[in-house]
């Protein structure tokens, strides 16, 4: 889904033919387009056939048309550009002007220190382009979300529940434009439940996944900068299964044709691809890749083996496999899950961690436990009591995770728990762990 970035322009706009030499000499080998104008008029004509103008630099005192009225009329035919002012003299009231009327981002004396304008038109650019990412984002967000109502008409509830969630991120995004590196958090948290809003047996996957990789990350010393990747990678390693049908999702690999199959092995790819032109995200893109390798070699798309696969992406196809064996299970899921998944150790599997998985597992997904006899219980809303842990993940009827199973329930989450099971209800109680 990645594309080709359009150039960014620049339009110098100075009544002084010297200045403009000049500015142009000092820009000469920037990674933009510049365009000139003599004045705020001819400015104002150029505005309106230019494309995907970043930054307007324009003198205050020209004749006819000032500076500042110049950027204010510019906004309506440029409303994205950034706007640095160049003023020649101490006026106070045109600066304001410019900066209340014009939305001018900078504005700077005349003369200038070359250094110190070169650096703020730079600082302009990147700043533009961090914005025309938050748009491009927010538009594949949209994008996916229309997709997903042509896929099932009888999504369309959560769908409008989805849309609503991702709108308030993109509110949030806009007050965070000056700190852009931030705005993917928001943007990976939407791809995870778009991914997870297919439904059926991938209901919570992702969480599942990340949260058992997680945690063996942090038993075998994996932290900090690296394990919030490993963790992004975990919530994101479907992404790329997205545009691939219901039906050949739901297919079992050895019963699908050799097409569905092809496609279906390009997923790991086209998530990786997915989210390659964000510099941030491309080691979760690497992980991501890699997660359906097999350490025995049989696996794809690159066929590494053992070591040669990164360790993220070795603990993310361990966690895959468990809980997609665990989705079949109806009790016991540790146990079953290790069991029917022990075969697979020293093939799929790296055998190096099974010792991790196997202590772990136990706090991702609930099973009687001989040793401390606690057991499951269902109650009804109206039973909920402060000090009970949830054995299961909480959900509205829509599939809306409100709070993570081991959550200790307190007062203000009880009323919550009530409040949605009304507004929103699903077809069960609230599962809770208790002595026998």
């Amino acid at each position: 889904m990645s594309e080709e970035l359009q150039r960014i322009t620049v339009l110098l706009v100075d009544d002084e033919e010297n200045i403009i030499r000049s500015l142009k000499r000092l820009l000469m080998d920037e990674d933009f387009d510049l365009e000139t104008a003599c004045s705020g008029e001819e400015g104002l004509e150029k505005l309106a056939n230019l494309q995907n103008v970043g930054l307007i630099v324009s003198d205050q005192r020209m004749p006819g048309m000032n500076g500042a009225e110049f950027l204010g009329r510019s906004q309506e035919l440029a409303p994205n550009s950034l706007r640095i002012l160049l003023t020649g003299y101490s006026d106070i009231n045109a600066t304001i002007d410019a900066i209340n009327k014009g939305g001018a981002y900078r504005y700077l004396s005349k003369p200038w220190n070359d250094e110190d304008l070169l650096q703020t038109i730079r600082d302009a650019i990147r700043q533009f382009s961090l914005m025309e990412e938050n748009r491009r984002l927010q538009a594949i967000v949209q994008q996916q979300n229309e997709e997903l109502k042509e896929w099932n008409q009888n999504l369309k509830g959560r769908v409008l529940e989805q849309t609503t969630s991702i709108r308030m991120r993109n509110d949030e995004l806009k007050s965070l434009v000056v700190k852009a590196k931030n705005n993917y958090t928001a943007v990976i948290t939407a791809f995870s439940s778009l991914v997870e809003l297919q439904g059926g047996k991938r209901h919570r996957h992702a969480s599942n996944v990340a949260d058992l990789s997680v945690n063996v990350a942090k038993e075998i010393g994996i932290k900090g900068d690296e394990l919030e990747t490993l963790r992004i990678a975990a919530l994101m390693h479907d992404i790329g299964q997205i545009g691939i049908s219901e039906k050949v999702l739901a297919t079992p690999r050895d019963a699908m044709s050799i097409e569905d199959y092809r496609r279906y092995q390009q997923h790991p790819l086209r998530g990786q691809m997915m989210i390659d032109e964000i510099e941030d995200l491309r080691p979760v893109g690497i992980l991501i890749r890699h997660h359906h390798e097999n350490f025995d070699g049989s696996g794809f798309p690159d066929g590494l083996t053992g070591e040669n696969i990164p360790m993220g992406a070795r603990i993310i196809a361990y966690a895959d496999n468990i809980d997609k064996v665990a989705q079949t299970c109806t009790a016991g899921l540790a146990e079953q899950a290790l069991a029917k998944t022990a075969h697979l150790i020293g093939k799929s599997l790296d055998p190096a961690l099974a010792p991790s998985f196997k202590r772990l597992i136990k706090f991702i997904y609930f099973a009687k436990n001989n040793e401390n006899d606690l057991v499951e219980i269902e109650l009804d809303t109206k039973e909920l009591t402060t000090g009970m842990q949830l054995s299961r993940d909480v959900c509205s009827g829509s599939g809306i995770l409100l709070l993570k199973r081991g959550t200790t329930l307190d007062e203000n989450k009880v009323i919550a728990i009530q409040r949605n099971y009304r507004l929103d209800p699903p077809s069960h109680g609230v599962f809770v762990t208790t002595s026998k």
